[in-house]
């Protein structure tokens, strides 16, 4: 079995446990391949910490979850230093983001000084503590859960914190079916219980080692580029997406390429994980929001005005 049946074997497992989800798993896998960081916007109780959970059992990684409230304090997820009387020195205490897998759940309940101790673990997969860098386990993904903005308790993430995120995915209320399986199922226990390792880390780092071989041509270079520069000159985009958006979608785009089969990137793995790659980087102007647009259509224009490369085998 090489590595493409692997992972979808494993996404098949996967959405026996999160139902009717099957394109927010393929999504979700992407990230992880492509090495990034996933923010999971949307209400409680829709199955965002199962998702985690199944996630963290199927790739065999260790997994922490912390509840962030206002009460969390920045040490709580980098560590501190403690002196020990009987070595007579201080010794150094993990925190919680020293796992592979974090599960950030509610991120926007807690305070931006705590927010903010997760700007260096994110980007540089590494803490900083008392003058000292330690480098976190490989590999290293945070999966964030944010409550809907203005519900009571929350705050706004900052823009330098968003853009750490790969992708911005959304799992949505199940459909009246799936929604009566998982009435059935109330009394069968946790439905991540059933699930075993399927690919190991070593493993995944080697599929991670491939998606980077992808090839993209350099006309869709242009085309993402194009597209990520269309959000910085659209009136109805106060804030554009910065140069890493750039970055997390060429990885995204080669993930799924991988996924597919494919051994380069084509203009739809672009155009249609757009929106997933670069909608929680971008601020919509006043009169956009005053209009009530959103974010989706606004960037379903981008993509329907920007022409799409035609590739052409040799």
């Amino acid at each position: 079995m090489n590595n493409q049946e692997k992972i979808w074997r494993l996404m098949e497992k996967l959405n026996t446990v999160i139902l009717g989800k099957e394109n927010l798993i393929m999504s979700v896998v992407a990230a992880f391949l492509a090495d990034g960081h996933i923010l999971l916007e949307d209400i409680p109780g829709v199955g965002k910490t199962t998702l985690a959970t199944a996630l963290s059992k199927v790739f065999a990684l260790k997994n922490n979850r912390v509840q962030f409230t206002p009460d969390v304090l920045p040490s709580d997820l980098t560590g501190f230093s403690i002196y020990q009387k009987d070595q007579d020195r201080f010794v150094f205490q993990e925190g919680a983001v020293f796992c592979d897998l974090l599960l950030a759940d509610e991120i926007n309940r807690t305070s931006p000084k705590t927010q903010s101790a997760l700007l260096e673990v994110m980007e540089e997969k590494q803490v900083t503590v008392d003058g000292e860098t330690r480098k976190l386990p490989q590999p290293f993904f945070v999966i964030a859960t944010q409550n809907p903005q203005g519900t009571v308790g929350t705050q706004l993430l900052p823009p330098a914190q968003m853009d750490r995120f790969l992708v911005s995915l959304s799992m949505g209320y199940p459909s009246e079916a799936d929604e009566i399986i998982l009435a059935k199922q109330v009394a069968n226990g946790r439905r991540t219980d059933s699930l075993r390792n399927l690919v190991n880390k070593d493993e995944l780092l080697e599929i991670q080692a491939e998606v980077n071989q992808i090839y993209i041509h350099d006309a869709i270079y242009q085309y993402l580029v194009k597209l990520v520069r269309e959000t910085r000159q659209s009136n109805e985009i106060e804030i554009g997406a910065s140069p890493r958006g750039v970055l997390a979608l060429v990885k995204y785009a080669r993930a799924m390429a991988w996924l597919k089969g494919n051994q380069f990137v084509q203009p739809a793995d672009v155009a249609d994980y757009f929106e997933a790659a670069i909608a929680h980087r971008i601020v919509l102007s006043p009169k956009a929001q005053a209009d009530g647009l959103t974010k989706k259509a606004v960037l379903q224009k981008i993509v329907a005005q920007v022409d799409k490369p035609v590739l052409r085998r040799i």
